[in-house]
């Protein structure tokens, strides 16, 4: 059926550590895990091939390691250790809940638990049907997540960046803060960053510029958007040139 022929072909998921912990705030919530795996599971039957960065803010951000008098870069590598726990939960949470062969990479080698990140293994997984899920940010302090997943997409060749949030994309002022905010569905990478839309941070939006990855930020929460998405209908905002 035309309608589930996949607009892209290979996909650079970004979530949050927000989004891990659902309704509680902190942690990791069995219920999201539980969603996000068949959300991801739709997507995959589509043939698409699927790689996942994973945020750690559910657990550690490195900017609460600064307030806590931790310098920032080791502050950092211990955010980049919460998204490795993040990691292992979607790896078992998607064989359990959808039999969807998983691997983790990480970018800071830990053996025991994750494969390190080689580029040719990635891209090797992801022919071979695997969702593959990168832990540890890009492995260097004062870098985002946000980062991570641009450059992670670039290297990869991935098609476009979903960047998975808690509202319905991209807005002129916060939609928390103020009821009259109005939603963008297009926008050029420049006009993100000239208005200060804070949709990701300004090295995430430049690689995704200078590779020509256009970025989707869409509403995870709502079933059916990733699918959506992926099928390029219309759903969020997308950025590009």
């Amino acid at each position: 059926m035309e309608s589930d022929t996949p607009k892209y072909r290979k996909i650079l998921l970004k979530l949050s550590g927000e989004a891990f912990s659902g309704s509680y705030g902190y942690g990791i919530s069995p219920e999201f895990l539980e969603y996000i795996s068949h959300e991801i599971k739709s997507v995959y039957h589509l043939g698409v091939q699927i790689a996942i960065v994973i945020g750690g803010g559910n657990i550690f951000r490195g900017f609460q390691g600064e307030q806590m008098g931790i310098d920032r870069a080791t502050a950092d590598y211990m955010g980049m250790l919460a998204t490795v726990i993040n990691a292992l939960a979607l790896q078992s949470a998607l064989e359990k809940h959808t039999g969807i062969p998983t691997r983790v990479l990480s970018a800071i080698e830990m053996r025991q638990v994750a494969e390190p990140y080689i580029r040719r293994r990635a891209v090797r997984h992801l022919e071979k049907g695997r969702v593959v899920i990168f832990a540890g940010g890009t492995g260097n302090p004062f870098f985002s997540t946000d980062t991570a997943g641009a450059l992670r997409a670039a290297e990869i060749g991935a098609e476009v960046l979903i960047k998975a949030t808690k509202v319905g994309g991209i807005y002129d002022k916060d939609p928390k803060k103020y009821p009259d905010a109005v939603l963008i569905k297009e926008i050029s990478y420049l006009e993100v960053i000239s208005r200060g839309l804070g949709v990701m941070d300004h090295t995430a939006l430049t690689l995704c510029k200078e590779n020509q990855i256009p970025i989707i930020v869409l509403n995870i929460f709502q079933k059916g958007n990733l699918k959506k998405a992926v099928l390029g209908e219309e759903v969020g905002s997308i950025v590009r040139v």
